[in-house]
């Protein structure tokens, strides 16, 4: 499976009619993207759109960050997984993850608790599911959703690597020193392509709102030093700045190569709008910006 260093993570695709996704994805590999990220929130179904994405171009590598265990069962998500990587050899990177109280509680009506016991009781159900089709010419490949140690240990014994996402360059290094040398480390980085700092902090704060409600991501926040007077009002310019990247071109790739140099196999870069009607209109001007100075990081 050739990731390469540099990807996108985005939920425009979600948003736009199944055959301008293909196309999208199609540009996206001419461009130099070795990768796209595709969420589970409440959009499409990851499986399913990683499939139809996937017949969009030849050879960029779809994954999924992330698939949430709690929306189907291990014997349908180990099915998935061998189905797409029968169709797509070496092309389809399954990354999953126990998602958030808020979230499993509010929407599936189950009980959140022993998040980690949970991910290792449903890695052993996925071994161990039973699977009558031919099996795949290469072998399934899979990361998890990990930000504290005890999962990222877990994402290095029991899986290819870890996906960490809403993370800074800092806890790339310690999530590198905690696996070890060869798990993969594929780190999503959010990015704004504006020098206007007001306008840029603006975006980034309206992007982080909801991650800032969500007591994994900052709980994994304060063990890198971060405290509540950086969650208030939205986050501190040290957090906003810490978290999404925002300036020129160079900036943008001056962090992907500061996680790089951190320890990041890849990096999947979600580029952010400065605008509330950005929501709906995929980023393609700044993705075709940033493809030529990506490749050179």
């Amino acid at each position: 499976m050739d990731l390469g260093p540099v990807g996108l993570w985005t939920f425009h695709l979600d948003l736009q009619p199944i055959s301008r996704a293909q196309e999208l994805v199609a540009e996206l590999a001419e461009l130099g993207y070795s990768a796209v990220w595709l969420p589970e929130a409440m959009g499409r179904d990851p499986m399913v759109h990683a499939a139809l994405l996937l017949e969009g171009s030849e050879r960029i590598v779809l994954a999924t960050g992330i698939a949430n265990i709690w929306n189907r069962s291990a014997m349908a998500m180990a099915a998935a997984h061998r189905t797409l990587t029968s169709a797509f050899p070496d092309r389809f990177l399954l990354g999953m993850g126990v998602s958030h109280g808020p979230m499993v509680e509010g929407f599936l009506g189950e009980n959140y608790e022993r998040p980690l016991t949970k991910m290792r009781g449903y890695l052993d159900a996925m071994d161990n599911a039973p699977f009558m089709a031919e099996a795949p010419s290469t072998a399934p490949r899979r990361v998890l959703a990990a930000l504290g140690p005890k999962m990222l240990e877990l994402a290095a014994d029991r899986a290819d690597g870890a996906h960490p996402y809403f993370v800074p360059v800092e806890h790339t290094a310690t999530a590198r020193q905690t696996m070890g040398d060869d798990p993969l480390l594929c780190v999503e980085q959010a990015a704004v392509l504006s020098t206007d700092a007001d306008v840029a902090r603006a975006a980034a704060r309206a992007h982080m709102a909801i991650y800032l409600t969500l007591p994994n991501y900052t709980n994994n926040l304060r063990r890198l030093g971060f405290g509540d007077d950086d969650f208030d009002s939205g986050g501190s310019d040290r957090l906003v700045d810490a978290i999404v990247v925002w300036g020129d071109v160079d900036m943008v790739v001056e962090r992907v190569r500061a996680h790089r140099e951190a320890g990041a196999d890849h990096v999947c870069l979600q580029v952010l709008g400065t605008e509330p009607s950005d929501v709906r209109t995929p980023p393609l001007d700044e993705w075709r910006r940033l493809a030529p100075a990506l490749a050179l990081s």
